[in-house]
């Protein structure tokens, strides 16, 4: 059976309009939580020589947070895994900038109360550091949509390009909004993971207006929205496997791969899960707006 995206794209632009909107409020009330790669920070690593309980950690660090601010279970990223040797648990901290003075009183209280730990690491970003990098960020992003759209637009037409910003507009905000509501850390895995939800929505993206140019060859006189049913109903199954034999591999990361690949892997979820949505329901129906708003002249069709 063939479905029908054109004839119920109404339906499939609610969904998105809906599924944007959605994101965007949960932005805008939680607000996102940068970590120090932004912010400015401290970062502190440890090494216990035993296994240590999280939840003895956690109440010690909270005790101290009394006293030190910056230890605020809302502002600071704790992240736990077992030592080279498989004997001892690192345990490492990253919160707002404290001093040299409160670095110490805080390992101090933190020894007192969990027990001897080596120090392994202490690292300070300043602001202006954690501003560049912030601003560095925006730029990729902006540079790699901007490329994307040269390259759409040169292999097909400004219309697919605008097409397929919009999708990647709609994968990117709602890996946000999923950052977003569940207050993880925005850090650079996060820009990381951004960049890649971009590659792979466009790729498969790409795919499906590769196919819908091909059949527009090969049906002159075919109603253009029945050649973009055709051409997804084609594709539909290739992207679906994809994406799923993508997605197994990313929910298996998240779950063993520990906190510190958090951010990173579920973000990828969310951005590829709606990417392949926005592919098949999002980019080709828009596609066939834009076609009809701005149709093409007869003979002045170039062959790629």
């Amino acid at each position: 059976m063939r479905i029908q995206y054109i004839k119920y794209m109404k339906l499939w632009n609610f969904l998105f309009v809906a599924v944007m909107v959605a994101a965007i409020a949960v932005i805008a009330v939680n607000g996102l939580n940068y970590g120090i790669d932004f912010t400015g920070g401290t970062l502190i690593e440890v090494k216990y020589n035993k296994n240590m309980d999280k939840n003895v950690v956690e109440k010690a660090l909270d005790t101290i947070a009394v006293t030190h601010k910056a230890f605020n279970s809302q502002k600071r990223y704790v992240t736990y895994s077992e030592s080279e040797d498989g004997k001892g648990t690192i345990v490492l901290m990253r919160v707002p900038e404290v001093n040299e003075n409160e670095r110490e009183d805080i390992l101090a209280q933190l020894k007192t109360q969990t027990g001897e730990f080596d120090i392994r690491k202490v690292e300070k970003v300043g602001a202006t550091i954690g501003s560049e990098l912030r601003n560095t960020a925006i730029w990729s992003l902006i540079l790699g949509t901007i490329l994307i759209i040269l390259y759409i637009t040169i292999r097909f037409e400004f219309k697919f390009a605008l097409s397929a910003i919009i999708a990647l507009l709609h994968d990117i905000i709602v890996a946000i909004g999923v950052i977003a509501l569940f207050k993880f850390e925005v850090n650079s895995t996060f820009v990381a993971a951004i960049l890649t939800i971009l590659g792979y929505s466009i790729n498969d993206t790409i795919v499906v207006f590769d196919r819908i140019r091909e059949n527009r060859k090969k049906m002159p006189g075919e109603d253009l929205g029945q050649v973009m049913d055709i051409s997804v109903n084609q594709v539909v199954g290739r992207s679906i496997n994809t994406s799923m034999t993508t997605l197994l591999a990313l929910v298996a990361i998240a779950i063993f791969g520990g906190d510190s690949l958090r951010t990173f892997t579920i973000t990828l979820i969310a951005g590829i899960a709606s990417g392949t949505y926005s592919s098949i329901f999002v980019a080709s129906p828009m596609t066939y707006v834009f076609e009809k708003m701005f149709p093409k002249k007869k003979n002045t069709e170039v062959n790629v």
